[in-house]
């Protein structure tokens, strides 16, 4: 090997190292380019657009043409038009959902793990409570008692989503809390709060890792299964989910207008799960690395 052979190796060894730990995967690399590029026709789609999305062009399933590359909806709008404008609301409730819903069961299974005594039976129960209904039947409630908006539509999918990341969390809290800095925490008379945000939090930050992909994917998958039933966005606002609801009576004359969101919605799901399943691959072989050291 020569010495401009021996640099650029050196040069690329360095730069790997630099790179995340789980982007050494290789379809970690893939589903970050997948996720990469979803997101971003989520957010600037619509400005590529050739056709306002919510403006008739031409006759209700009309075939692709040169004009409209995927063809016409139920209502004669460009699909293309739809499909890149219509990632955002899906992608921002349910990030936003997934977000709520770890704030509020986090901290109840925090508190219910740490705690224990009256505590722990008490705010666990008020989670069995929830998790006895079905995910979509708790959804379905929620629309019809509060109307179709996204506020009614987020609540909901973070009401259905608190009582498992509270179970999570408390699994997580009661293996924590027994370890000798938390109790060297409680020797200080360290308040509850600092207790929970400085010594236990930070300790299963692998677990919520972990859970977080897989959670937002259900979340995701939520909001659109709640607009596809239409108790979410109303009609015609672009919704990639709201678009598979309105055009499968026409998937037949024109199977674009379904497939092409029901695409873009795998992409975005499968993408995740990769990614987060590589996070806690190499999370998990970190551990075990530091197991073997000690």
């Amino acid at each position: 090997m020569t010495t401009a052979q021996a640099a650029t190796s050196t040069a690329a060894a360095r730069r790997v190292r630099r790179l995340p730990r789980f982007l050494r995967y290789r379809s970690a690399q893939i589903a970050l380019a997948i996720l990469a590029f979803v997101l971003l026709v989520a957010i600037l789609g619509r400005f590529a657009a050739p056709h306002d999305p919510e403006q008739q062009i031409g006759v209700p399933f009309a075939t692709p043409s040169g004009s409209s590359l995927l063809g016409k909806d139920y209502l004669g709008e460009d699909v293309l038009s739809r499909v890149l404008a219509g990632g955002t609301t899906v992608i921002l409730y349910g990030t936003l959902a997934t977000l709520l819903a770890y704030l509020i069961g986090g901290a109840i299974g925090l508190v219910a793990g740490y705690r224990g005594g009256f505590t722990d039976p008490t705010l666990m129960r008020l989670m069995d409570v929830l998790l006895a209904f079905p995910p979509v039947i708790l959804l379905l409630l929620i629309a019809t008692g509060f109307g179709s908006s996204p506020a009614a539509l987020i609540a909901g999918v973070v009401l259905v989503q608190i009582p498992s990341v509270a179970r999570i969390l408390r699994t997580a809290t009661l293996e924590v809390s027994v370890c000798g800095f938390v109790e060297a925490a409680v020797a200080r008379g360290d308040a509850l709060w600092v207790i929970l945000r400085r010594e236990i939090l930070p300790n299963i930050s692998g677990t919520i890792v972990a859970d977080a992909g897989p959670r937002l994917t259900v979340s995701i998958l939520l909001v659109a299964a709640v607009n596809f039933l239409g108790l979410g966005l109303d009609p015609p606002a672009p919704d990639w989910s709201l678009m598979i609801s309105e055009n499968r009576a026409g998937i037949t004359v024109n199977p674009w207008a379904v497939i092409a969101p029901a695409i873009m919605i795998g992409l975005l799901t499968v993408s995740i799960n990769v990614i987060a399943d590589a996070v806690a691959r190499d999370r998990g072989t970190s551990v075990g690395v530091e197991t073997m050291r000690r």
